[in-house]
């Protein structure tokens, strides 16, 4: 074969294996929904800066993959689990959504995970905590990112009890992720030799914690805990400011805490709270570098969902790129066959279950006098790993690990 009869091969080849790639991605589009709380109680910590983080991601790609545009729509779930099931069902029966992104509060996500699951589509869950989504409520058509309440307990309430905190009572919310994260938080706390006297747990959302508060105070207990989240948990921490907790001497224990949180409170009344999240925008140069892109679209520094929206979003487009498919399973499986390594996380992989692990943070929050711009928030205590941080396999409910 001579060298231009090679080359010709070669190029129809290509040009042959390249359409071969377009022609599987459906409707010559690859499209992705943002469904997340865009007004309520967990609009700061993923909302519409969840959505440009989303949009960054699609921006960094080109706009295209493997030729095909990449479209986004978004909608505000509400909180609801009825209002998100009928917006995703139109979005992936209707309107050719291959991705359902964000995903924020628990209750919406078990609700949207099942029908995902029926039409074989795919969501990655970036703002839910609810450790039970990747346990008993795990589907081949889902994935978990950024943390959930399974590390939040191994963090925060490890901590806690060993510097003394034996006694807890816990204030939580009134839906899945609040009694996930009880769940999780009872079980440390008990295995370090503490002791859960009470729980109380209050509808979500909740405008005024004044009755909760004083429950949790009249307990004695040495640590009054709080297992809900956004504004429910800067209501409960303002709340527990004014009745003197913490001056009466009682440990308060915030066990899910985002920066935007901590920012809102400001570090005269979060001063000392220990916290585990999952990133830290001031961790290093690239997460540093990020930050201040995303910032100068924003107005805000990023929360540890805002990073993980980015880059969830971004391992997405590279598994579509390299398999040239939108196939859900197809592209869920090379992404759990590729290593993250990005400005969110080191070595992170998703597991057979979605959930996908990386190793997490223990912070606390900075006094007044050592923290030295306004988003100067966190000091980092230790890194929590991520074999130590997540549930091992071998204790696992779901399905896609207890079958095989």
């Amino acid at each position: 074969m001579t060298i231009m009869k090679k080359l010709l091969t070669s190029a129809v080849a290509s040009t042959m294996m390249a359409a071969g790639a377009q022609a599987q991605i459906s409707n010559d589009v690859v499209k992705i929904g943002y469904l997340a709380d865009m007004s309520g109680t967990y609009r700061d910590l993923a909302g519409p800066n969840g959505l440009k983080a989303l949009e960054m991601a699609v921006a960094d790609f080109g706009g295209k993959v493997n030729g095909v545009n990449i479209e986004v729509v978004s909608s505000d779930d509400r909180n609801s689990p009825d209002v998100s099931s009928s917006t995703v069902r139109r979005w992936v029966e209707n309107d050719n959504v291959d991705l359902v992104a964000g995903l924020v509060a628990s209750s919406v996500t078990i609700a949207v995970s099942d029908i995902l699951e029926e039409n074989n589509k795919l969501g990655i869950v970036s703002g839910s905590a609810a450790s039970s989504i990747t346990n008993e409520h795990c589907t081949p058509n889902h994935i978990h990112y950024v943390y959930d309440t399974y590390p939040l307990a191994n963090g925060t309430a490890s901590a806690v009890v060993k510097e003394g905190g034996k006694t807890w009572y816990i204030l939580t919310a009134d839906y899945a992720f609040g009694h996930a994260l009880e769940g999780d938080v009872t079980r440390v706390v008990e295995a370090n030799g503490g002791e859960i006297i009470g729980t109380l747990r209050h509808p979500f959302p909740t405008p005024d914690f004044s009755s909760f508060i004083l429950q949790a105070q009249a307990s004695g207990a040495d640590v009054v805990a709080l297992a809900n989240a956004g504004a429910d948990t800067t209501n409960a921490i303002n709340t527990a400011s004014e009745f003197g907790v913490t001056q009466s001497g009682q440990t308060l224990a915030a066990l899910l805490l985002f920066l935007t949180d901590v920012h809102a409170l400001g570090v005269d009344a979060a001063q000392g709270i220990q916290l585990t999240t999952g990133w830290y925008w001031d961790m290093n140069e690239e997460t540093r570098a990020w930050s201040d892109r995303f910032m100068a679209e924003t107005g805000v520094r990023p929360t540890m969902v805002h990073a993980g929206i980015y880059s969830s979003t971004m391992q997405y487009l590279n598994a579509v790129k390299a398999t040239g498919s939108d196939d859900s399973q197809t592209v869920r499986q090379q992404m759990m066959d590729t290593p993250i390594n990005d400005m969110f996380a080191t070595n992170g992989k998703i597991r057979v279950d979605g959930r996908m692990v990386h190793d997490m943070y223990l912070a606390e929050v900075k006094t007044p006098a050592e923290s030295e711009s306004e988003w100067d928030l966190y000091e980092i205590l230790r890194t929590i790993p991520a074999e130590e941080a997540y549930r091992p396999l071998s204790e696992s409910k779901c399905p896609l690990v207890t079958s095989k």
